[in-house]
């Protein structure tokens, strides 16, 4: 009896920890209690890309798209979307707008999804990823067969010149180019590295790709292979990704049975296999040299360059090194052609571009967007704006390594090049989204103390520089800088990206440099009014009571953690300086505006 309905349940590692896996066991109990076993099919998918909604059940083919579910929802799931063909509104996602211009659902009607271009993700979220078959009905592998039976390694490398591809891992560097040095190497053993040690705070997507469709970046690794000469591929994975190394486990073994990895691929006579390695957590073992020391069992830290690791690499021998993002990239530009791709996003980056959207913003979650998609169409139109109806201040772009970008560069499209131009970086992909409730300093000093644990201590400008760095920063925050100190941070920022030995060291200043530029009246208040107007430092903060406007209610009193808060009821309270610690319980409990903050 052929299956009439199918449906998805969302089974990224955001919704597993929100019980995605009881909602599947669920619906699977439900189906064959209410006698629909054989009338659905049930499948746990990779990430759907909007966390913020999540758990996502979605079903087809009428494209219910269920938000915010709970395992107690599938009994009605199951009778009223399977068995009576009826949708549940109460667990529909519609837009706010939408709700005003019509009562129907429609799943185009999504904002979130509405400017995205499914490249990297056009499989998350619609195939079962530890199930091979699946992958093979998306035309999965087919770019395999095609670059083995049609093409020349060379037609490969052309194809990957003609789509412009750029390395998604933060530098930009041309793909066919890094893989053209690899294949001009006349060695006989060569290595194919995936790049899976994503490091960024609040980044995500390369780990929600291998959760959801591991086997485009394994395809990719071994079309790699087969146009530089490699027989080897490495992917080497942070260890605190234990859901995507599950599913890369069992895509690999799947392959290996379907003869798609191994010796004579599809009696091609080219052979090649895989090998997973994990990372321990080290930011810096991000860096290509760091990674591949890491790999050899050495301490991840890097090594100057020349020689680049596509010419001399992993055990000194020629290796081509790619991060997940521009790995899933490659079968589709095999199978729909360079020219294609390149007619997506900008003259000079082409193609899409995946962030992960956190912060301040109603509609966190992976996006993916054509290159030059503005960064007011990611916020306000995909992201839905800021949360609680804040204003905006702004977006600090590529993590620890990247910069901020405020308000008047809204309508910058975001590419490599115009990222850099206005002070910021691409980087993986993180975009966190800031309010005006956050402090410039505040989020500065979170980075830097982030690249001073992750530093590997192997240069004097990185060891030394960040913890200068965080040093200064610190002394603003608690009301102690000087206009030397602002000083000071400028010239050792800028003395670290030219001597630090790697990216990290490098790049470590960018989000001080890019505040101070942007938000240089902030550094200010600190520094001469000592004043942080945001509340963040709490050393510059003091909550005091208007006695004129205290009723004496004590409801500051009862939320207060330390109880430095005293009084009579119905008399004006008073808090106990000492002993605050400056948390703003007080001041978002009173309705009466009887506590001041300054």
């Amino acid at each position: 009896m052929a299956v009439k309905n199918y449906i998805l349940v969302c089974g990224g590692t955001a919704c597993e920890s929100s019980r995605a896996t009881e909602i599947y066991n669920a619906l699977s109990a439900e189906a064959e209690a209410q006698g629909v076993k054989n009338d659905v099919q049930i499948v746990k998918t990779g990430c759907f890309g909007f966390c913020e909604k999540g758990p996502i059940v979605k079903i087809l083919p009428e494209e219910a798209f269920y938000v915010e579910v709970v395992p107690e929802d599938a009994k009605e799931i199951i009778s009223e979307s399977i068995v009576k063909g009826r949708m549940i509104k109460r667990l529909l996602y519609v837009d706010k707008d939408a709700e005003k211009n019509k009562d129907e659902f429609d799943i185009e009607d999504i904002k979130f999804y509405q400017k995205q271009v499914r490249i990297v993700l056009r499989n998350c979220g619609f195939i079962d990823p530890e199930k091979i078959d699946e992958y093979i009905a998306r035309e999965g592998y087919a770019a395999l067969e095609k670059v083995l039976f049609e093409m020349t390694p060379e037609d490969v490398i052309n194809e990957l010149k003609e789509s412009g591809l750029r390395g998604r891992g933060g530098a930009g560097f041309p793909t066919w180019m890094k893989w053209n040095f690899t294949k001009n190497v006349d060695k006989e053993q060569k290595y194919i590295v995936c790049n899976a040690d994503e490091g960024d705070p609040g980044a995500y997507m390369d780990r929600s790709t291998l959760e959801g469709d591991p086997h485009s970046v394994l395809e990719a690794m071994a079309i790699a292979g087969y146009a530089v000469g490699a027989n080897k591929g490495v992917i080497y994975i942070r260890a605190e990704y234990p859901l995507a190394i599950e599913r890369l486990e069992i895509a690999i073994g799947q392959a290996r049975e379907y003869g798609l990895f191994g010796k004579d691929i599809l009696g091609s006579g080219f052979d090649f296999d895989f090998e997973i390695r994990l990372g321990a957590g080290a930011f810096v073992c991000g860096e290509e040299t760091a990674l591949l020391r890491s790999i050899e069992g050495n301490r991840g830290m890097p090594t100057p360059k020349p020689p680049f690791p596509a010419v001399e690499g992993l055990w000194a021998e020629p290796t081509v090194i790619n991060n997940v993002e521009t790995w899933a990239n490659v079968p589709m530009i095999i199978l729909k052609g360079g020219s294609w791709f390149r007619s997506i996003g900008t003259e000079r980056s082409s193609g899409t571009k995946v962030f992960a959207l956190t912060g301040k913003i109603n509609n966190s979650g992976l996006v993916e967007v054509p290159m030059g998609t503005t960064l007011r169409e990611i916020v306000f139109d995909i992201g839905g704006g800021i949360r609680g109806g804040k204003a905006f201040k702004a977006v600090q772009t590529g993590g620890p390594s990247g910069g901020v970008i405020t308000s008047d560069f809204l309508d910058t499209p975001i590419d490599f090049d115009q990222l850099t131009a206005i002070g910021s970086m691409m980087g993986s992909g993180g975009m966190i989204v800031m309010d005006e409730d956050d402090c410039i300093i505040d989020v500065a000093k979170f980075y830097q103390d982030f690249c001073v644990e992750e530093s590997c201590g192997k240069c004097a400008p990185c060891r030394i520089g960040t913890r200068k760095l965080y040093d200064i920063l610190d002394k603003i925050s608690k009301g102690k800088g000087s206009m030397k100190d602002l000083e000071n941070l400028e010239i050792i920022g800028n003395a670290m990206k030219k001597a630090a030995l790697c990216g990290l060291g490098q790049t470590a200043p960018n989000p001080i440099l890019s505040s101070m530029k942007y938000f240089k009246n902030e550094y200010l208040e600190h520094v001469e009014d000592k004043v942080c107007k945001a509340g963040k430092c709490k050393d510059l903060v003091r909550f005091e009571i208007i006695a004129d406007k205290c009723i004496g209610c004590t409801v500051c009193a009862r939320k207060c953690p330390v109880n430095c808060i005293s009084g009579e009821r119905k008399q004006a309270h008073v808090i106990n300086q000492i002993e605050c610690i400056k948390c703003g319980e007080c001041f978002n409990a009173c309705k009466f505006g009887a506590i001041s903050k300054s």
